[in-house]
Order: structure tokens, then sequence, then C-alpha cells
């Protein structure tokens, strides 16, 4: 799955649109390299984004393309 669409799916980020510009902007990271909006994502990579000063670090638990807000915290664990 794209890396924009997993982060808004899995409400990390509201919008899709706004993960890709993080991506763009080289925010976000995949395995400590620079993702940009169409790098794949697969179950057990880490995943940071960094929001203004601080930073979010989560690993990929599982990935699903239809998924309900109450789920969607069970798609990532935090590090």
């Amino acid at each position: 799955m794209r890396i924009d669409k997993y982060l808004k799916l899995s409400r990390l980020i509201k919008r899709r649109t706004l993960a890709n510009e993080a991506c763009e902007q080289g925010r976000v990271k995949i395995n400590d390299k620079i993702a940009k909006p169409g790098s794949e994502v697969k179950v057990g990579d880490i995943i940071e984004i960094q929001f203004g000063n601080g930073s979010t670090r989560v690993e990929v638990t599982s990935i699903s393309e239809h998924v309900l807000k109450a789920e969607s915290k069970e798609m990532y664990k935090v590090l």
C-alpha cells in the first residue's frame, strides 16, 4: 500500500493530501529512508513522521483497504 494512503487510513495524518505534502517535504521516513508519496509500506516497517519540533515513530502491524475509525489504532504500534 502507498505510504500516503496508509497514513490517512491509519489516521496518523487526517487527509491524504496532507500526507502527500509531508512526504514531498521529506518529513516521512520508512526504515530510516525518506519516503515519497508512492513508496510502498509493508507489515513490520518502521515509519517516522516529523510534526513541527516533535516526531512520531510507529511500527506497521497490519494493512487494510477499509478501516473503521475504531479499528485504525490497530494498524500500528507506537515505538
